[in-house]
């Protein structure tokens, strides 16, 4: 597997709050985690790279390659677990960080398969012929959707676009999501923050997937997050064999 990530702090924003790391595997998997944080001053920063920092070194100091798909689920649980309650603990030690939080899809995406973790409204998407968002977005908006309120066109410019019901950090347990999808091998895993997902709907990600190679990927995903307003920070993971 093959993994290419950008960050870009957009084009209004003074500071960015989102923090990745992705690794290939020594058995030739991928592993990767993207983070979106949310809190006054530094605190959504500092959120998104504490979460990052303990999920990628809990994960990587505890996977096998011979993990099935049932462990490497738990191991990556039991990490944003762990990433969870250290991030609270802060908040409570630190008034400047009260509160703050952070979105996590984490991946590990093999020859046939890929497990998938999330809470918040970062996404994962799978990239074939066509384009499947894998995840579901923990929003305000996504529960009007579901419950027949909103209509997804509605849903993309909704005032309250940005409000999520689920993050890392801000209590001292969370529920975390869980899929494992078949992957084959001319697909794509792609993650992103919202400062993608909200700018770029998904034709147009699957049309900028499949019109360039994949090393330019991640720069034209930005690009155009930018040319569209750039309102955000936008960070981008793609998965491929």
């Amino acid at each position: 597997m093959r993994i290419f990530t950008k960050t870009d702090i957009g084009k209004m924003r003074s500071i960015n709050q989102d923090a990745f790391f992705a690794k290939v595997l020594s058995n030739g998997s991928a592993f990767a985690v993207v983070c979106d944080g949310m809190g006054g001053a530094s605190a959504g920063d500092i959120a998104s790279k504490t979460a990052v920092d303990i999920i990628s070194q809990y994960f990587l100091n505890s996977y096998s390659p011979n993990m099935s798909s049932d462990d490497i689920a738990k191991l990556l649980n039991n990490a944003i677990l762990s990433a969870n309650l250290e991030i609270y603990n802060l908040s409570l030690q630190n008034e400047q960080l009260q509160g703050m939080g952070t979105t996590v899809v984490a991946v590990v995406a093999s020859e046939n398969e890929t497990v998938i973790c999330n809470i918040g409204d970062s996404r994962a998407y799978l990239l074939g012929d066509d384009i499947k968002q894998i995840t579901r977005d923990h929003s305000v908006v996504q529960s009007l959707v579901e419950s027949g309120k909103l209509s997804p066109e509605q849903a993309r410019t909704h005032p309250e676009k940005n409000i999520i019901t689920r993050a890392l950090g801000v209590e001292d347990d969370v529920l975390i999501d869980n899929y494992c999808v078949d992957i084959d091998k001319n697909d794509i895993i792609l993650l992103c923050t919202d400062g993608l997902s909200n700018l770029v709907d998904s034709n147009s990600l699957l049309n900028i997937v499949k019109s360039n190679d994949l090393d330019n990927i991640t720069n034209k995903l930005i690009e155009q997050a930018n040319s569209n307003g750039g309102k955000d920070n936008i960070t981008v993971a793609v998965i491929a064999h």
